[in-house]
């Protein structure tokens, strides 16, 4: 998605870019439970380092996973209103380094493409 918006608008939003980039249209259903869900990283980590519990990490990407698999099947990303494209643009840059990092703690590789 991210390779289509530059290709398609010219639209490239990259991991600084996206920092400076207003949350504030994301308003759905699906973005709210996905942005909760990022939200819940850091304690998920914190929890599966307190109980030695690695098998935590696994669940919590999954879930990250369904929830990303429903934000995307619900809304459209590249829409015509700027602020709301970069605001999803953003979320899934976000997204996906929280898959990124958390694939990487539990030893399995994150590719670019299947």
């Amino acid at each position: 998605m991210l390779a289509q918006a530059a290709g398609d608008g010219g639209v490239v939003l990259d991991e600084a870019a996206a920092r400076a980039v207003d949350p504030a249209p994301l308003a759905a259903p699906r973005e709210l439970a996905l942005l909760a869900r990022l939200a819940e990283y850091p304690d998920a980590l914190r929890q599966a380092a307190e109980e030695l519990a690695p098998h935590q990490v696994a669940f919590y990407l999954k879930e990250l996973a369904a929830d990303l698999h429903a934000f995307y099947n619900a809304e459209r990303i590249l829409v015509d209103d700027a602020a709301l494209r970069s605001a999803r643009l953003a979320l899934l840059l976000a997204t996906r380094q929280v898959l990124r990092n958390g694939l990487a703690l539990i030893g399995v590789s994150a590719p670019e493409r299947m």
